[in-house]
């Protein structure tokens, strides 16, 4: 997919126009990545507001994410933190055939939002003189026959040029060459495969380079999974050990983890679907559980809306890097607009000038949102579960999307009107 080209432009913000891939072929710079799969539309809703009333408190944003299910998806769990305080809410269902709404304080897996916890992983290695920014990765990892103009910065950046292991890719010449299934019937049979991190990038580096390092720009899990064999041959530590060490333990992180090739959701969650075609017949598959070592590094990890805003909001806070890398992060590089491990996006003076994001898309039934101003002072962070609707939703998903967007960032929410 070549994710320049398969994007629409909704008043400033990027939106896919497929979900089904989304956060692993890297449909890139959108402010949404979600399932391609389709929920029955339930219209209840669950909210939390602990310092009011329940439907009282915000109510634009209790109906921003009914309008979400009601365009086709099965659950949304969305939490906003602001200077006020913390908005919590649910809608839609646990589980498609019960009655129970999505837990406010369930786990889900985030897809590419692991990206901003492995470019953290990466830059703190880089502030203690561990790795150098613009060393070539070959110096590290020597084994691998990577071409030597590849540096760290160019794979955190997405300027590599490496072929996208996830999904495949398509050429400026307009070749197609596919990569590890990512969707359909195909990944569905193969969804619980254990792969190796050094496995997916030997099969990458099996193919044509897109471009010249340095010279373009394209999202590619490719340079994710490297960063976290640089992590390993760095530290000589797990990835999983050192996101401990490092992130997780420090903030309290407890609801998020490295899954490595564990297959299901510890604790609260809500569960995802697919829906797919198989033999000419429409099949419809729970993907709660999946083996998400397919995109080690790059997106596999597992968190909650609670995490994800502590995570965003330390980082953004200038907790957990040097004020100088935290401005490198920060800043927007090449057409995609991307930082290092962020997105970085001007919404216009109306809703403050500047956003970062890195939303997410776990293959199959899982979407997630993590969305920030600058300094970490306001956040919206979501979850949102495909269903089983025989519908394209990707029109009414991102108007309601953006309605939310809005309403946190631009409008009453944003404004500080009750």
């Amino acid at each position: 997919m070549d994710e320049s080209r398969n994007t629409i432009k909704n008043n400033g913000v990027r939106m896919p126009r497929v979900f089904r891939r989304a956060g692993v072929t890297a449909v890139a710079v959108t402010l949404l990545t979600g399932a391609a799969a389709c929920a029955v539309a339930p219209r209840n809703v669950d909210v939390i507001a602990p310092k009011a009333a329940a439907g009282q408190d915000h109510p634009e944003l209790q109906k921003a994410i009914q309008e979400i299910v009601a365009s086709g998806f099965a659950g949304v769990q969305l939490r906003v933190h602001d200077q006020r305080g913390e908005w919590v809410g649910s809608t839609g269902v646990r589980k498609l055939g019960e009655a129970a709404k999505p837990p406010t304080n369930g786990r889900f897996w985030i897809g590419s939002t692991t990206k901003t916890f492995t470019a953290t992983l990466v830059l703190e290695l880089v502030a203690e003189g561990k790795i150098g920014l613009d060393a070539p990765v070959a110096g590290y990892l020597p084994e691998l026959g990577l071409d030597r103009r590849i540096t760290v910065r160019m794979l955190l950046q997405h300027t590599s040029g490496l072929f996208n292991y996830a999904g495949g890719e398509r050429y400026d010449d307009g070749t197609y060459v596919p990569g590890i299934p990512t969707a359909d019937k195909e990944w569905v049979d193969n969804r619980f495969h254990t792969y190796q991190p050094e496995e997916l990038v030997r099969f990458a580096l099996s193919k044509r380079a897109r471009f010249e390092p340095g010279t373009d720009q394209s999202y590619s899990n490719t340079n994710y999974t490297l960063a976290l064999l640089l992590v390993e041959k760095v530290t000589g530590r797990s990835y999983a050990e050192e996101m401990q060490k490092r992130i997780l333990r420090p903030l309290g992180l407890r609801d998020t983890m490295v899954p490595g090739n564990r297959t299901d959701i510890p604790g609260p969650h809500a569960h995802g679907y697919y829906r797919y075609q198989d033999a000419g017949q429409w099949k419809v598959v729970d993907v709660s559980r999946q083996n998400l070592s397919l995109l080690a590094g790059a997106g596999d990890m597992i968190s909650s809306t609670r995490d994800l805003h502590t995570f965003i909001s330390a980082l953004l806070g200038g907790k957990l890097l040097p004020a100088r890398l935290l401005a490198e992060m920060r800043t927007p590089h090449g057409k995609l607009g991307y930082g290092f491990g962020l997105w970085v996006q001007d919404v216009g003076a109306d809703c403050g000038g500047t956003i970062v994001h890195h939303n997410g898309g776990a293959p199959g039934g899982y979407g997630a949102l993590m969305i920030s101003t600058p300094d970490g002072s306001k956040t919206l962070t979501a979850s949102i579960t495909g269903g089983d609707a025989a519908i394209d939703t990707a029109k009414e998903f991102g108007k309601a999307t953006q309605r939310l967007i809005k309403e946190v960032f631009c409008g009453t929410h944003a404004n500080g009107v009750r």
